[in-house]
């Protein structure tokens, strides 16, 4: 049998030469030449030209991005159109609007790691966690439900198992939203972190016949495989801000600064951090006035613009807590807690009260990751991501990441059992959840906790949802 190697040194050998017209650089990773056009009278594109012989013209890496090359008398040429130079921002673009925490004096500095702590200083932790979490909700209500548009795709056989779990819990989030009066006209749909958009796509079939529908998917990469163009409906539209949500401020988008429609914020398996910074993105930079200056810092709140976003609320009330809501719910799948950041945390006054701060936060961020010990074991077959930012087919679930984490040094293997780590994770992630309950309540919203999906589905199977208390919304406008 011949050796793996070899279809790739026969390839070469059968071809010493470039196809005619093109570079003459073999690519050792790819196995064949570059198929770039040299200029005329070169036998090596721009990209190799330093290999051309008798060649006295220097290349060097492009400042902006060195994985490719310019000819040094060209630089400033290159740059003016460089695919890597910095684009202008849109006009939602504003710096750090959804941040959170400006006293630098309060950042946390940078904590030692899990494993690095003396059993004295391990239980001292656990010992605050289970006080810190005396009085809270831990047995959360199960709220597993299906919507119809999605009975199809699940009875279909050529879904895969991976496939499988994703619409079921597609279609449990959309139940909720049915559940809550979220699925109605007149509204405009944010989803963040929306990847390929697939949770978009579902709520647009649920709401085949209803109108005035908008959608707004918001991803900081740039994602391959989008189910954008299998959206039929000519009456809905589709918009994609390709902008991070920390820098993000909703009244600026055109088509809500247009129509002024309530916000319906959506989000499956929205990563960490990226919860917080929606959460602040909708009940707070949406209701404020935001500067004209995209390099400032977030601006503080505007009683003016509130009026105009929703003029049937009272100016002076700046506690937004009655009356209608330019934002008409939120249905946010919760992930990797682990990558939750105190600077960005809208929880942080919750773990202030019960006698907790940025350490101790640092701390049970990481122990959050303990709740998922027996993820590597049952999702090891699965197709899945490894972050946010991976350009793959699917990336919608960070199992792999939480397998990994729970894996590593963090787990303490031999001081405590895979059960009590289990335990405490799972405590950590209601810990760190009960300050988004909080934070949103007293933003003025009803806000719950709920397992949307079975755990053999996935283990990241809270659902938050939160609605306007009372829940009155501003009527639709179509």
């Amino acid at each position: 049998m011949a050796a793996r190697g070899l279809p790739g040194v026969a390839m070469a050998a059968s071809q010493p030469e470039p196809e005619p017209g093109r570079c003459a650089h073999f690519v050792l990773r790819k196995r064949r030449f570059c198929r770039m056009i040299p200029a005329p009278g070169r036998r090596f594109c721009g990209e190799h030209g330093h290999e051309e012989e008798q060649n006295d013209r220097k290349r060097i890496p492009c400042p902006l991005d060195p994985k490719h090359t310019v000819y040094e008398d060209q630089l400033q040429k290159h740059l003016k159109k460089c695919n890597s130079r910095e684009k202008p921002k849109p006009v939602y673009f504003v710096q750090d609007i959804n941040a959170g925490l400006k006293d630098a004096a309060e950042i946390p500095e940078k904590q030692v790691p899990l494993s690095s702590l003396s059993i004295e200083e391990l239980q001292n932790l656990i010992t605050r966690l289970k006080k810190a979490s005396n009085g809270l909700e831990l047995h959360l209500k199960e709220e597993i439900l299906s919507h119809q548009a999605l009975q199809e795709a699940l009875s279909d056989p050529k879904n895969g198992e991976s496939a499988f779990k994703h619409l079921k819990q597609q279609a449990s989030i959309l139940g909720n939203m049915e559940r809550l009066h979220l699925l109605g006209p007149g509204r405009c749909f944010v989803e963040f972190g929306a990847g390929r958009g697939k949770l978009s796509h579902w709520v647009d079939i649920a709401l085949e016949n209803v109108e005035g529908v908008q959608f707004l998917l918001v991803e900081r990469a740039t994602t391959r495989f989008k189910v954008d163009g299998k959206h039929k409906r000519r009456d809905s539209i589709f918009e994609r801000l390709q902008v991070d949500i920390q820098h993000l401020c909703l009244n600026k988008v055109p088509i809500l600064e247009k129509k002024k429609l309530p916000v319906v914020g959506i989000g499956k398996h929205l990563c960490g951090a990226a919860t917080d910074l929606a959460l602040r993105c909708l009940v707070e930079s949406y209701t404020t006035c935001c500067d004209g200056k995209n390099e400032e810092p977030a601006p503080k709140r505007c009683r003016a613009a509130q009026t105009e976003v929703a003029p049937h609320k009272s100016a002076g009330n700046e506690s937004t807590t009655e009356d209608h809501k330019p934002v008409a719910g939120i249905v946010i799948a919760l992930c990797c807690h682990h990558k939750c950041d105190w600077t960005h945390y809208v929880g942080r006054e919750f773990f202030k009260s019960v006698g907790l701060g940025p350490v101790e936060f640092h701390y049970f961020q990481r122990m959050s990751s303990w709740a998922t010990c027996g993820m590597q074991e049952t999702t090891g077959k699965a197709s899945t991501s490894e972050d946010t930012e991976d350009q793959t087919h699917d990336t919608e679930e960070h199992e792999h990441t939480l397998s990994r984490t729970a894996s590593g040094s963090d787990t303490l293997q031999g001081i405590l059992s895979v059960e009590e780590r289990k335990e405490l994770g799972c405590l950590c992630k209601r810990l760190i959840d009960h300050g988004r309950i909080e934070y949103l309540q007293q933003q003025g919203y009803k806000a719950a906790l709920q397992y949307y999906t079975e755990s053999a589905v996935s283990l990241e199977n809270v659902l938050l949802t939160a609605v306007p208390n009372p829940s009155v919304i501003p009527e639709p406008t179509i």
